[in-house]
């Protein structure tokens, strides 16, 4: 999650309090956000910080990417508006092969988040035409000699390539310990969990990432939401800790002079409208704008569910829900039909298994010196369209590994040359091959194929057809 993220997500959540109005609101604030698990009965919690009182076990999470979310048989009632790691280990596949890499290493942590989605993108990758050199996994707490041994693969492996589905603790680990054995050049595929991860700057070797791209969460802009936060004032909310503790931290002076002596009085004149920070920066909402998504899923789906007309509704002989006395399956019913479009142009729905269409923005790490990186935008991907119109990459020149400004290659075997065919190297899988000269009386006129028949001998690829 970006740097400050959660405290604007709270601000957001209290400028949404107030747009409320007096009265028993229908949220309730609930603390700092939690990575999913089963509310309590009776909760229909958003992200983790905004819960809606109901008697069933429901969720909107901004935040959680995991697959096996997905399975309705666990989570019946479980929904969410960031894409599924599923959605992301694809793309990347995709990515490997829009590059024309054909040879890749696979590293993961040896955790759920890793395993599974290095296992996702292995299949998707080998799918696409991909070969794995190597799969390997590690814990940031492990052993010392797992880490060495899998450093010692990296050296000794011809991939140029790798896919490093972790998190940014033991990317960190894994970069600094590369760069101890002066190992560099290497091309790095980023799972969103370290790909834009500012701490990565801290470690010895972070140069070594310069160059590795993955996709992130696309940004998008909320209107209204700039103006909004800049208005908050802490006589909206008396009795919001945070918003206090906030307010005396950035104007430094006190709303309570009994509680906090040592700093002046505030004098009531202190306004938000001209703070520049973390705080009042809108202009890179991801997940945030991923609970905006939530919060508005909800409200079209309560819409929906009060704006039934009697005996054209959605329930047994087209009865609607009653809006003093709602039924937790009715709510869910409305909630999994939710189809809207934001201001952004964003479409949003959920598909059977709770899941919203995927997503991404490219980016590259551009460059990287101690404290401070930077990352550009060099494409997008939308798993709701199809083909080739799922990836497409923007004019940004791209930085690639080791400062490169060419593709780097990551090849097991060349193309063969016309008038050779493929002998699959034996034991090897069959991006590794030897170019053998055709039988005579054969020809071959194209580079690199791999389709036509298969000879009896074992390993051998016949690209060569009889000459007439």
């Amino acid at each position: 999650m970006e740097p400050g993220a959660m405290p604007l997500l709270e601000l957001v959540l209290l400028v949404l309090l107030l747009v409320i109005g007096e009265g028993e609101p229908v949220c309730r604030l609930q603390g700092r956000a939690e990575l999913p698990e089963l509310a309590k009965d009776g909760d229909l919690v958003i992200g983790g910080i905004f819960t809606f009182q109901t008697e069933y076990d429901g969720r909107i999470s901004h935040f959680a990417t995991c697959a096996c979310l997905s399975n309705r048989k666990e989570f019946p009632s479980f929904f969410r508006t960031i894409p599924s790691d599923f959605y992301q280990s694809r793309a990347l596949a995709k990515l490997v092969k829009h590059f024309g890499w054909s040879w890749v290493g696979a590293i993961s942590s040896d955790n759920d988040y890793g395993n599974r989605g290095i296992a996702t993108f292995m299949i998707s990758a080998q799918e696409e035409g991909v070969c794995i050199e190597y799969s390997e996994a590690f814990e940031q707490t492990g052993p010392r000699h797992e880490l060495l041994r899998i450093v010692e693969i990296i050296k000794q492996s011809s991939s140029k390539v790798i896919m490093a589905f972790m998190t940014h603790r033991e990317i960190k680990v894994l970069a600094s310990e590369l760069y101890r054995h002066n190992i560099t050049g290497l091309q790095w595929l980023g799972s969103d969990a370290w790909i834009t991860d500012p701490s990565l700057t801290a470690i010895e070797g972070h140069s070594a990432l310069v160059g590795a791209i993955g996709f992130t969460v696309t940004r998008a802009h909320i209107p209204g939401l700039g103006k909004h936060l800049r208005d908050v004032h802490p006589s909206h909310f008396p009795n919001s800790m945070f918003l206090r503790d906030f307010w005396e931290i950035v104007f430094d002076c006190s709303l309570n002079v009994t509680t906090e002596p040592k700093r002046k009085p505030c004098n009531g004149s202190e306004s938000l409208r001209d703070v520049q920070n973390t705080f009042t920066d809108v202009s890179k909402l991801t997940f945030t704008n991923n609970v905006y998504k939530s919060v508005y899923a909800v409200a079209h789906a309560l819409h929906n569910l009060l704006t039934c007309e009697e005996s054209q509704g959605p329930f047994s002989n087209g009865s609607c829900a009653q809006p003093t006395r709602i039924q937790p399956w009715q709510l869910l019913h409305y909630l999994q039909s939710v189809n809207f479009t934001t201001g952004e142009d964003e479409r949003v729905f959920f598909d059977s298994n709770g899941d919203s269409p995927a997503r991404y923005e490219l980016v590259n790490l551009q460059s990287a010196t101690s404290g401070t990186m930077e990352v550009a935008t060099v494409g997008f991907y939308a798993s709701s369209l199809t083909g080739d119109h799922q990836f497409t990459m923007n004019n940004v020149s791209v930085v690639w590994g080791g400062n490169s400004e060419t593709v780097p290659v990551s090849v097991c075997s060349e193309s063969c040359p016309p008038g050779t065919r493929k002998a699959v190297q034996k034991g090897k899988p069959v991006c590794c091959y030897d170019c053998v000269p055709c039988s005579g009386g054969e020809i071959s006129n194209t580079t690199g194929t791999l389709h036509s028949a298969i000879k009896k001998t074992v390993g051998e690829v016949n690209t060569c057809w009889i000459k007439y």
